[in-house]
């Protein structure tokens, strides 16, 4: 074991992902949790442990109930919103290596396209209560900053001052997860790829920063993970998917969504803090990845977290990816499932699934021999590797 963490995900499991499920957001947790036990070959009695985000709408009451799981000894949410999403398999990791839980299962549903649409504007949203993912929006919305794209614009449009780059740019990471959708048959957008004269002409939403082409999707899903012991896990239907080590960073100065209370809007400090934890007790480094999973709410996210991980130095990120280094066949493939942006926005548990399918060999784009990849999701991040 490189990390000698004794976790490892046993099940991964997921609904369709659509604009409209037609269900409530329970049932797709519910069935999202079921698959995901089914692939491992344990059923909801084998059940322990739980864990979610704090923006979740189901109650793990609700989930013991309707799954028929006999006892939960181990429950707990995730703050920080998707940029949390790595942070649940940090609680199921803690959960099952102290003994706490066996078996953990961690979920994300969400009708994010049907029911409430987290691109709108934000007016009359008081914030939510505690935990719920930020607490700015009173600072914001008065000054007519009322959605994410532009909140994150004013952060993304330092870093483009800064290194010279504008929103053409961008189009790059748009057209190359849109080709990585198009042949993936779960993805949205499957068998849609994009051009650079698509992503350019596409229309502005914070300009001159974000096209729609550079925006998350909205999507309706949900998808879920079992983590257990490697000695259980031998004796499960799958291969277990160690996870070498994962964590949660939130340094001083951050801010869920925008992070304008860094000195310096450039740098990606929960990002970095978080690699720098990987790599510390894992032994690992950029070097030894061979897929990423990184968090594409919106197509600037991957340089910041291309560079946090260390892949390319600050300021680089445009022409590593322009570059191919992020293709398939590259030095370090960039979520070979579409991501955020081109299969669906399931608040990046979608990402952790591709992440496990790599490493099990099974994936729609696999990538040739993989060892190692690195999951980050802002404030959270993991690296996933063989047994």
């Amino acid at each position: 074991m490189a990390g000698g963490s004794s976790a490892v995900i046993a099940g991964i499991g997921q609904t369709e992902f659509s604009k409209n499920s037609g269900r409530s957001e329970l049932q797709l947790a519910c069935e999202c949790i079921k698959a995901a036990l089914d692939d491992a070959g344990l059923t909801p009695a084998d059940v322990d442990g739980m864990t979610t985000y704090t923006l979740d709408n189901n109650e793990d009451v609700d989930l013991v109930r309707s799954l028929g799981v006999e006892n939960l000894t181990f429950s707990s949410r995730v703050g920080h919103g998707g940029g949390g999403s790595v942070g649940t398999v940090a609680h199921a990791m803690a959960a099952v290596t102290s003994g706490l839980a066996n078996v953990v299962v961690g979920w994300r549903a969400m009708n994010e396209r049907s029911e409430r649409r987290f691109g709108i504007s934000q007016m009359g949203n008081t914030g939510g209560s505690p935990g719920a993912g930020t607490g700015f929006i009173e600072w914001s919305l008065p000054f007519g900053a009322a959605t994410p794209a532009a909140w994150t614009a004013v952060q993304a449009q330092r870093y483009m001052h800064e290194y010279g780059i504008t929103n053409e740019d961008f189009g790059d990471v748009s057209v190359l997860l849109r080709r990585n959708a198009a042949t993936n048959p779960n993805a949205w957008f499957y068998e849609q790829p994009i051009t650079l004269d698509d992503h350019h002409s596409s229309r502005w939403i914070v300009e001159p920063v974000f096209r729609l082409l550079d925006c998350c999707q909205e999507s309706d899903g949900g998808v879920a993970f079992v983590v257990t012991t490697e000695e259980r896990a031998r004796d499960l239907k799958q291969p277990g998917v160690e996870i070498r080590h994962a964590t949660q960073a939130v340094p001083f100065g951050c801010e869920t969504v925008t992070n304008y209370y860094h000195e310096d809007l450039t740098s990606f400090d929960s990002g970095i803090a978080s690699a720098k934890a990987l790599y510390e007790r894992t032994g690992l480094g950029p070097e030894d990845m061979q897929v990423a999973m990184l968090y594409d709410h919106f197509t600037i996210a991957i340089y910041w977290h291309l560079e946090a991980a260390g892949f390319c130095k600050p300021g680089e990120a445009a022409d590593f990816v322009r570059e191919g280094h992020c293709d398939l066949g590259g030095s370090v493939a960039l979520s070979p499932n579409g991501g955020h942006l081109g299969e669906a926005y399931i608040h990046g548990m979608n990402l952790l699934a591709e992440g496990v399918r790599q490493v099990r060999g099974t994936a729609a784009n696999q990538v040739a021999n993989v060892e190692n990849v690195y999951v980050a999701s802002g404030m959270s991040g993991a690296i996933l590797g063989v047994c």
